[in-house]
């Protein structure tokens, strides 16, 4: 039996990820999520590190939450038209890492207001999304601010609902959705609950990061002071009820993998970065219920 939503973490690509993955498993993730970072081919060749990793993976029964590349490819550069190649790359390789998920970042026309971006959005997205749904693939959109606002930035437009609605409706295909976790909502004091409720179907795949607000703080010197009131946390550290959580994407039928995006939290990094990521996997785990048992024949 396999559980309906999977717990792993995030693994950066480069030429230690074999080791890395050897040293990690042990400790019970159940999937993992491979991030290129900016560049494929700067990382390792796709295809080369599928013939690396899934053997391993596969020894060890841990399934590939997901493969990502996070840049801007709605710029209109050289960069921009790496990034384009590179996302198509993913598409084509997922099959090799018995995965049906790419996720990133949208992208974003720098300096301009979010609806600004969606005319370009929709042209870039279109034919990979399209290239995507034709192999069988789903296209994730992570909902990360990347530092910017409605009426500007430089990397992303799919972190707030009123974005995902334009975004949607410029692109109405079935295989295009977000790439979500609450932290990047609860950082723009968005509750995520009631959110799960009306956009969850749209999950393609989760992040597993959270935030501690300290409303103290917000309350005294409000969100455009200097005191930082918000901070990204590891699951188990962080505000949310991960159990409310896992109930809510139970409830909009969501199945795949929720993977600890690490390297955030201000306490457990460092020497205690897999300190706090095997108690997040833990903590996760007990959220979504525990062990699975079958039910008696």
């Amino acid at each position: 039996m396999e559980q309906d939503i999977l717990v792993g973490t995030l693994v950066q690509v480069n030429e230690k990820t074999e080791s890395y993955l050897r040293q990690i498993i042990p400790y019970g993730f159940e999937s993992f999520a491979f991030t290129f970072g900016h560049n494929v081919a700067a990382k390792r060749d796709p295809v080369e590190l599928a013939d690396k990793i899934m053997p391993i993976l596969e020894e060890a029964h841990v399934k590939v939450g997901a493969i990502s590349i996070f840049g801007n490819p709605l710029k209109d550069d050289e960069k921009a038209e790496q990034i384009r190649k590179d996302l198509n790359r993913l598409v084509e390789c997922a099959h090799l890492f018995k995965t049906d998920v790419v996720t990133g970042f949208t992208g974003r026309v720098p300096g301009v207001p979010v609806p600004d971006s969606i005319p370009r959005f929709k042209e870039v997205w279109t034919p990979i999304v399209e290239k995507a749904g034709a192999l069988g693939v789903k296209v994730g959109f992570e909902n990360c601010p990347m530092g910017g606002t409605w009426g500007s930035g430089d990397f992303n437009i799919a972190f707030n609902p009123s974005a995902w609605e334009l975004m949607f409706e410029a692109i109405p295909l079935p295989n295009i959705g977000l790439e979500w976790e609450p932290c990047h909502q609860m950082t723009q004091l968005i509750d995520p609950i009631p959110q799960i409720r009306q956009w969850g179907k749209r999950f393609i795949h989760i992040h597993g990061k959270d935030a501690t607000i300290r409303r103290d703080l917000l309350a005294k010197y409000g969100f455009m002071s200097p005191e930082k009131f918000v901070w990204h946390r590891t699951p188990g550290f962080g505000d949310s009820n991960w159990k409310d959580i896992f109930t809510e994407l139970r409830m909009v039928g969501f199945k795949g993998a929720i993977d600890i995006e690490g390297w955030h939290d201000p306490v457990y990094r460092g020497e205690l970065e897999m300190t706090g990521q095997v108690y997040g996997l833990n903590y996760l785990k007990d959220c979504r219920g525990g062990k699975l048992i079958p039910n008696p024949a």
